[in-house]
């Protein structure tokens, strides 16, 4: 049944897709200077909620991030490290 394994494919794609676009959001909400450093938390939480290798390399840069106050570094490694620990 090839037509199944092309539609499989297709939803997966679309997926990954859709993750993308996610993980450039709260990208982008987290590394806003101007937001509240709620809402940037808050983002660099849910990155860490979603807990992918892609989530994991995001909360990895934005740890590296020296714009950013030293506690949404720290929050954001503590994300990263939780990742590596569950070993997704």
């Amino acid at each position: 049944m090839p037509g199944l394994a092309n539609i499989a494919g297709a939803k997966r794609r679309d997926t990954m897709a859709e993750q993308d676009k996610q993980l450039k959001k709260l990208l982008a909400i987290a590394t806003d200077l101007e937001l509240a450093v709620e809402l940037r938390t808050k983002a660099i939480e849910l990155l860490g909620n979603i807990g992918t290798h892609e989530a994991l390399l995001v909360l990895l840069d934005l740890a590296a991030n020296s714009d950013l106050i030293k506690e949404e570094r720290d929050i954001a490694l503590k994300y990263a490290r939780d990742i590596i620990k569950a070993g997704r």
